[in-house]
């Protein structure tokens, strides 16, 4: 996982080094300029004076996918019928959590005028931190019930971790309040449900 916390790390630093060229040269970039711009880093500047800056941008722009995933992966599990209730319980309790959280993200990026994801739900050295690959998703589509239950709390254990450490840098580097604050909710409930997981790996 260090790579993938070292390359969002890169490309945060440098979204917000940009920003901080554009404003150290008089440039004043456009609120709304995203579909029509060059490249993606060139879509994140909002002007100086907006309410939210490139980080909170950032955030909800690999949070939506991310949380879009680990919905995905709960209803890999809910739709099987010999898991484990307390793991049925928790895929549950993430789906609607996490669910409403991406609608949330999502408005915010259409206020900003900004694309509703990264392209390609990828970050440049290996993906954003985490993320299930497209085989581990297959094996645990393909996994029956006490085999399925320890995959999906494994996975989705790093995948929380990954989901933390995005929130951290936000909240480090963030503007907007609402983002900010969900960020810190994101750490709250997301670090409680990594400690409830691995007590359930843990239960014999």
């Amino acid at each position: 996982m260090n790579t993938k916390n070292l390359s969002l790390a890169a490309v945060l630093a440098a979204a917000l080094s940009l920003a901080g060229c554009a404003a150290d040269t008089g440039a004043t970039p456009s609120h709304g300029m995203n579909h029509g711009s060059s490249g993606p880093m060139s879509s994140m500047m909002p002007d100086a004076s907006a309410d939210h800056n490139a980080a909170d941008i950032m955030f909800s722009q690999m949070m939506i996918p991310h949380h879009a995933q680990a919905v995905e992966m709960s209803d890999i599990m809910l739709a099987k019928t010999d898991v484990p209730a307390a793991v049925s319980a928790l895929a549950t309790r993430i789906k609607e959590a996490q669910a409403p959280e991406i609608e949330q993200m999502n408005g915010w990026l259409e206020n900003w005028n900004q694309p509703t994801g990264m392209e390609g739900h990828s970050m440049p050295g290996g993906g954003m931190s985490g993320m299930v690959s497209g085989e581990d998703l297959d094996r645990l589509k393909a996994a029956p019930g006490d085999e399925a239950a320890k995959l999906f709390l494994t996975q989705m254990i790093a995948h929380h971790e990954g989901a933390i450490t995005m929130a951290r840098t936000e909240v480090d580097s963030g503007k907007y309040s609402e983002t900010v604050a969900l960020a810190k909710a994101i750490i709250t409930s997301q670090q409680a449900e990594i400690e409830e997981m691995k007590q359930l790996l843990a239960a014999p």
